[in-house]
């Protein structure tokens, strides 16, 4: 691991940019509760709805361990509205408007949207992570890594998923 040195100006800025990271992937959180159980109901295989519902258990989880990185910063949980989050939401939500229900296309359609979400996610986790490690927050990157794997599993589960059945399923139909 790589020690990180920074003048206390350039550390205040660091914080200031972690602290937003925290804010924006915590709205991003809390929308995705009200956005996995419209996608599972939306999915036609029961693999997926439960891959769905499975990971909205999750999520619930991530957004108690983003408050938990909070209070270890000794800051207020707040969220900020994410506008990368909100595209990809609203993206979910036209796969499902624009495929016919009960079809594996739109299965397909909606593990595209949601493999866009986590690797956001991924992306997210993984940059607030190396920051909280830079500002001295171990422990709050250790939470934050906890995170970040949960969402790559989630991830290659989506994969597993297209690449067993769903995918050659939807070619043919």
């Amino acid at each position: 691991m790589r020690n990180y040195t920074t003048s206390e100006q350039e550390g205040e800025k660091l914080k200031e940019l972690f602290v937003d990271g925290l804010k924006d992937i915590y709205w991003a959180e809390k929308n995705l509760t009200k956005a996995l159980p419209k996608l599972a109901k939306a999915a036609t295989s029961e693999d997926l709805r439960d891959a769905f519902e499975m990971h909205l258990s999750e999520t619930e989880g991530h957004v108690e361990k983003v408050e938990e990185v909070f209070e270890i910063i000794g800051e207020k949980a707040q969220a900020k509205v994410c506008p990368a989050m909100e595209g990809l939401i609203k993206e979910g939500e036209e796969v499902i408007e624009s495929t016919d229900k009960g079809t594996v296309v739109r299965d397909c359609g909606l593990i595209m949207a949601a493999q866009k979400v986590e690797h956001y996610e991924i992306a997210s986790y993984g940059t607030l992570r190396t920051l909280a490690r830079m500002l001295g927050h171990n422990d709050a990157a250790d939470v934050l890594q906890e995170i970040l794997d949960e969402e790559g599993a989630a991830d290659k589960k989506l994969t597993d998923l297209a690449e067993s059945h769903i995918n050659e399923e939807a070619a043919q139909e």
